[in-house]
């Protein structure tokens, strides 16, 4: 899901060891059908609350986030150096390690201070808002390719036309946007625990707001903004979406679209949405230019930051893979808004994704909101046939910028530096058709730890060798939990990669290195969702240093920033209503891939600052064929029925 802080570390070592533990902080852990559960199978101390609503009934009474010990983290942190230095490296590092956790070491009184931060009854997280600030709102790269994700649905047959398309997108989107404002959404469940829903109150009538040294998150009343942005040739354009109380029909809103079309048929206007692509300071400053141009322009910010959604309908018709998700994941740079958390796109010729701005939410709850809304179209459980429209409604009404020399110079500048950021990354896409999370299953394994070994098995193939790599864990199950990093790469998943490249390696001793692979990241996994990663912890200690205080060798280690320096960014996130997803790579050196483990097919979006995602593409499918053929002779044949 993302690359901004990783990005501000790569160019920085006492910030790089920090980030892209959130952009990609996409990974679906296995969650349980939002549907009411019963309460007496809760475990104790989860207590139901019906006064807030189904959504946050769980709320109040989910664990705080946890503080491992010095020496769990000590212990899990040197285990994670291991494959990644030489033994001389391993020392020194062991050696700073040692000092820190030592009974007079700094470490001690850093714990101190951030367990009684944990018990502060302000803070139901004690991560939340450093980890908000450091990994996004302080983070000056432009969101654009760097925070945002994407989402390529799954073509709608029945709908080829755009205006169809958005309408019935807008409809569900709708729907879902009743029960999260309303707090009749069902919670999810992970392990059988309620999870925390918090972070859904960002996702309707919000905004990312450009500042210095920080930006901030807007949220305005959804009662009195029922109307969502509607983009066309850098045009836009609010449709109400309820009218006398009654919300618009999908022939309502469709008859809304064509008018949009109309409206913006004759010319382009200047595109003031290209300076949400801006880097964060010159964004702020280019804002404030817009704003003493005219007074009307803030009327017109506001309209935009306060509507209930985005629906961007591009003059674009994308086909291959590749091309859906360049214009889902980034697009023209113009016809957008880059600020907003929820932006739909429908293109001329039917394709739809969605674009995310990731500061206030990780993608599961976006991923819930875009399986729904395709759940309900492809399977048609909203009837969307309803043919009145109504007279008198209002047309979509414009909404205006006056654009002087001044802010043109600057829409001018954003333009240019946008398509020289694009310019630098290389998107590539394998859609392996091999097999899925049904075969994987019966090899007895894990899809997304089966997964992760395809993608260090690819590594290695290019490269001889293995790197830093992050998957990203949900912490959901605490109050305000969003991700902590699942470092992949083990002495295990090492010596496994090297077997598969030794010929002198029988299959029956790789198949058993292989097993242990797995084991070993779902171990670490399993710890890092429940709290005990390394990073989140190292990043919270390091971050109560007094100003001027001296930084303890850990931190000026050159394997603490190395370890975290994220050659692969790696996340999760499967539905068969998608047929792609992605985002950013961290560092230039390094790549960014999302995937999804769908029953029969493997899906791979792979960015780099041109290293060779080609590359990587080729070696991702010839990795999941290797193992496929390493692992087939696992399978037990079925007992033949007597």
């Amino acid at each position: 899901m993302l690359a901004s802080f990783a990005r501000r570390e790569a160019r920085s070592p006492t910030l790089r060891h920090l980030f892209r533990q959130i952009n990609p902080p996409l990974r679906v852990p296995a969650m349980a059908p939002a549907t009411r559960r019963n309460n007496s199978s809760l475990p104790a101390g989860y207590v139901e609350d019906k006064s807030k609503g189904p959504r946050l009934r769980f709320q109040e009474s989910l664990p705080r986030l946890p503080v491992p010990t010095l020496e769990e983290t000590a212990a899990r942190y040197i285990k994670t150096l291991k494959p990644l230095l030489s033994q001389a490296e391993l020392a020194a590092s062991t050696k700073a390690v040692e000092e820190f956790i030592a009974p007079n070491g700094p470490g001690r009184k850093l714990q101190e201070k951030l367990l009684a931060r944990r018990e502060d009854p302000k803070h139901k997280n004690w991560l939340y808002e450093w980890w908000n600030d450091a990994a996004y709102l302080s983070y000056r790269d432009p969101v654009v390719p760097y925070v945002s994700y994407f989402y390529s649905h799954r073509d709608d047959r029945r709908r080829r036309d755009p205006a169809k398309r958005a309408a019935a997108i807008t409809t569900a989107a709708l729907e879902f946007k009743k029960q999260v404002d309303t707090d009749a959404l069902e919670p999810e469940y992970m392990k059988k625990l309620p999870i925390c829903m918090d972070s859904y109150q960002w996702m309707f009538n919000c905004s990312r707001v450009a500042a210095k040294p920080a930006d901030y998150p807007v949220k305005f009343d959804p009662s009195e903004h029922k109307y969502i942005l509607v983009v066309r040739k850098n045009q836009f354009f609010k449709i109400a979406h309820e009218v006398n109380g009654k919300q618009l029909n999908t022939t309502e809103l469709e008859q809304a679209f064509r008018r949009v079309y109309e409206l913006a048929s004759t010319q382009r206007a200047p595109a003031v949405g290209a300076l949400t692509s801006e880097n964060r300071d010159i964004w702020t400053d280019a804002r404030a230019t817009l704003l003493s141009a005219d007074p009307a322009n803030a009327k017109s910010l506001e309209a935009i930051e306060a509507a209930s959604f985005v629906i961007c309908l591009d003059d674009a018709a994308p086909v291959t893979l590749e091309e859906r998700a360049h214009a889902y994941w980034h697009g023209d740079g113009q016809n957008r808004w880059y600020d907003k958390p929820l932006q739909f796109i429908v293109n001329d010729n039917g394709t739809s994704g969605f674009m995310g701005e990731h500061s206030m939410m990780d993608g599961t709850p976006t991923h819930r909101l875009n399986d729904f809304v395709n759940d309900v179209i492809f399977n048609n459980k909203i009837d969307m046939s309803d043919p009145a429209v109504r007279s008198g409604l209002p047309e979509p009404q414009a909404v205006r910028f006056i654009v002087t020399k001044e802010v043109q110079a600057e829409i001018d500048r954003a333009i240019r530096d946008f398509g020289a950021v694009i310019g630098e990354h290389e998107l590539a896409v394998q859609a392996y058709q091999g097999y899925g999370k049904g075969l994987i299953k019966k090899f007895r394994c894990s899809p997304d730890a089966y997964v992760q070994m395809i993608i260090q098995l690819a590594y290695h193939k290019m490269y001889g060798k293995n790197r830093p790599t992050y998957e990203s864990a949900a912490t959901r199950r605490f109050q305000q939990g969003r991700t902590e990093t699942c470092r992949s790469v083990s002495e295990a998943s090492v010596a496994w990669c090297s077997s598969m490249a030794d010929a002198a390696v029988d299959d029956k001793t790789r198949v058993e290195l292989f097993r242990k692979a797995v084991d070993s990241h779902l171990e670490y996994i399993g710890a890092a969702s429940d709290g005990k990663g390394v990073d989140r912890h190292l990043f919270g200690l390091k971050r109560l240093l007094e100003p001027g205080q001296e930084v303890p060798a850990l931190y000026q280690d050159p394997a603490y920033a190395y370890s975290s320096s994220w050659y692969l960014s790696t996340s999760q996130l499967s539905s068969e209503f998608f047929n792609g997803y992605g985002w950013s790579q961290v560092i230039d050196g390094g790549f960014g891939i999302a995937y999804m483990i769908n029953e029969n097919s493997l899906n791979f979006n792979i960015v780099s600052k041109g290293i060779g995602s080609d590359k990587m593409r080729f070696y991702l499918g010839e990795a999941a064929g290797d193992m496929r053929d390493l692992l087939i002779p696992t399978i037990e044949a079925p007992k033949a029925k007597l």
